[in-house]
């Protein structure tokens, strides 16, 4: 090789070198190049890849809570069904608690989904068929609650093909199914991350490896995600097999549970029989003292005054029937009956209900009867009409701690349609029940008609009874409101929806049926000698002749205007001169107006004051004067009300017995007066 070759050949290596130097940089900087893409793309795929995992993971959340939401109601409806066969107020509350969780779990599914807009409007599609849904249930357990166990199992199947459970279905499985719809768009974004990445490894042939990796990494994570799934669904399935085997098992039950309700239902009845017993044997007591007196008067009078005599006999035909009435009323109380909606109007309701009450709620409770309802009437079953108003008789008597005056008000009423109570629009019979108890305080009077819910004590109230009463409420078609004022009272009123199909001018009740009550009569006066129609001729007698050689003067207290009539002919007839005074509260003022004072004939079992309160609270000059307590109560003498020792006369009486009575009781010695702190509350 020549020098001129050499010298040409420096020029082309130091080119060459260049180039490879230039070659080498390019290659450095695109190795770098590659190798920054590489990290960008691999961080870019770890952050798509980071995304899409909690996005499915987000969808997967959603799912499996519809579906435990699905199961949750399931569960719920599952306790309702077994608290409407057993009557078990634990499931009840189990039922309420599933209730409850449900709601949760759907606050929870709000939160999940508040950033999809389409998710959150079936969200609120689903609240609002959750609530809908919850009120049915909730008016079956009230229909429970209230002992309706028939209409409870009937509406319980039927609320398993009502629309409000289908669309709660429906719009979980479109929640579901939107859920899905996305999962698969964010799988599919995922997927095309991937590819991106494998297409670039694929160029850079020495990172492929780990991006195919990470893509059965990835892949992995799904299958897991998808058997989770699956494992959800078949939790579902489950509950919805109990849920099936718990509708045979309802089905199977049926009719031992309507022959368990028609025998419950008779034992509360007869149990209400039972605390009546009392009251009602003092009330045959007065009537057969009534029966009694007047057959004797009778007898004294047949031979001489036949007029005066038929007079008798009425009215102690009058107080027969009245006690056959009584019997009558105890027995239609006591035997099972079937539900018999039928035309009410107030003044029947209040007439049969005025014996009643005033029995079951004790004497120091003063009942008043106000009728402005014009003669509307409303459709419902009778028993089922007076047990409510009873019931509400007894909460007030026990806010009003036994002392105080109980009001029912019948009214008429038009109103509106209230969509929030469901009531609709039209004419209402109302019935207003008030005391002058203690008062509801206003944090909890909103919660009074819940299940379960009570302001008594524990042991003193189940807290099913307002809830019995808005139950029978709805079940008419009515609505049932309440106010208080605490210290004040409070007032609880029916709306009955009225009836105008068998609306006509009401007719007097039957004798003994009961009446409105009136108000107090003034005293009585010695009988008059008017004549009656004659009666049947009664057994003779021999007639008793006054053994007293003077009369006395003698004072009668007795709140029975019946009793008192016939004792104060009794003692007429026996040459006594009694004076009449039909209210304890009056008897200060009657005695003030007696010219002479020789003996006080007293009845024990009174309205406001007992006859032992009354004697107690006569001025001290009455200390001393002769006392005769003539009582009917079922228990032993002086038993229930500590009488002083004073002597007491037994109802029913004959005219020999009040003889008798009246000479002892005139003849002993008088006792020490009796002080207020001595006399026993009834």
């Amino acid at each position: 090789m020549s020098v001129g070759s050499l010298v040409d050949e420096q020029p082309r290596r130091r080119l060459a070198s260049a180039w490879r130097s230039i070659a080498l940089g390019v290659l450095a900087a695109a190795g770098v190049a590659t190798l920054a893409a590489i990290v960008f793309t691999l961080a870019d795929a770890d952050r798509q890849r980071d995304r899409a995992l909690e996005a499915q993971r987000h969808s997967y959340d959603v799912m499996v809570m519809a579906r435990t939401l699905q199961g949750v109601i399931a569960r719920s409806e599952a306790s309702l069904g077994r608290f409407v066969i057993s009557g078990d107020q634990q499931q009840g509350a189990l039922y309420y608690q599933d209730w409850r969780r449900a709601a949760a779990v759907i606050d929870r599914l709000q939160q999940l989904t508040r950033d999809n807009r389409h998710q959150t409007s079936h969200l609120s599609n689903l609240r609002r068929s959750f609530a809908k849904r919850g009120s049915e249930l909730s008016e079956t357990a009230l229909a429970t609650n209230y002992g309706k166990n028939d209409q409870a199992l009937s509406r319980y199947w039927q609320l398993r093909r009502t629309e409000s459970l289908g669309q709660i279905n429906r719009t979980l499985n479109l929640l579901i199914a939107d859920e899905r719809q996305l999962l698969e768009y964010r799988t599919s974004h995922a997927l095309a991350s991937i590819k991106r990445s494998n297409t670039i490894a694929k160029v850079l042939a020495v990172f492929g490896v780990l991006l195919v990796l990470g893509a059965i990494a990835m892949g992995w994570l799904m299958v897991e995600a998808l058997a989770q799934r699956a494992l959800a669904e078949d939790m579902a399935d489950k509950e919805r097999e109990r849920a099936d085997e718990l509708a045979a098992a309802v089905e199977k039950a049926t009719d031992e549970l309507r022959a368990q309700e028609a025998q419950l239902r008779q034992v509360q009845k007869m149990e209400a029989v039972g605390q009546l017993t009392g009251g009602i044997a003092h009330d045959f007591n007065n009537m057969l003292a009534v029966v009694l007196g007047g057959m004797e008067l009778a007898q004294r009078h047949l031979a001489t005054a036949p007029d005066e005599a038929a007079r008798h006999l009425e009215s102690a035909h009058d107080g027969a029937r009245r006690a056959v009435a009584l019997t009558s009323r105890l027995l239609a109380f006591a035997r099972e009956t079937a539900i018999n909606p039928e035309p009410i109007g107030a003044t029947w309701l209040f007439g049969d209900l005025g014996d009643l009450l005033r029995r079951t709620l004790g004497t120091g409770v003063t009942v008043t009867f106000r009728d402005s309802s014009g003669g509307w009437k409303t459709r419902a079953d009778r028993v089922q009409l007076e047990n409510t108003i009873v019931n509400l008789a007894v909460n007030a008597r026990d806010a009003m701690q036994g002392r105080g005056t109980l009001t029912i008000v019948a009214n008429q009423t038009t109103l509106e349609a209230d969509e929030s109570t469901g009531r609709p629009a039209g004419d209402f019979l109302t019935i207003a029940v008030s005391d002058t108890g203690c008062g509801i305080a206003p944090e909890v009077i909103e919660r009074v008609f819940e299940p379960f819910f009570t302001t008594k004590p524990v042991g003193k109230g189940t807290g099913l009874g307002l809830s019995q009463t808005f139950a029978f409420a709805r079940q008419v078609g009515g609505d049932v409101t309440i106010a208080s004022v605490v210290g004040s009272g409070t007032t609880v009123t029916l709306l009955l929806p009225r009836d105008r199909t068998a609306e006509r001018p009401l007719a007097p009740p039957a004798p003994g049926a009961g009446a409105a009550p009136a108000p107090a009569p003034a005293p009585v006066p010695p009988p008059s000698s008017a004549a009656t129609p004659a009666s049947p001729a009664a057994p003779v007698v021999p007639i008793l002749t006054p053994t007293v050689a003077a009369g006395l003067s003698i004072l009668v207290v007795e709140d029975d205007t019946r009793v008192l009539s016939a004792t104060m002919e009794a003692l007429t007839e026996l040459g006594h001169r009694p004076v009449a005074c039909d209210d304890p509260l009056m008897a200060r003022s009657v005695l003030a107006g007696m010219a002479a004072i020789d003996l006080i004939i007293s009845d024990v079992m009174m309205p406001v004051l007992t006859g032992p309160e009354m004697i107690a609270a006569l001025p001290e000059d009455m200390a001393r004067v002769p006392v005769l307590f003539v009582t009917g109560f079922a228990g032993g003498a002086g038993s229930a009300i500590d009488l002083g020792g004073r002597p007491v006369l037994r109802k029913p009486f004959t005219l020999a017995g009040l003889e008798a009575a009246v000479s002892r009781a005139a003849a002993a010695a008088p006792s020490a007066p009796l002080a207020p702190e001595q006399v026993a509350a009834e």
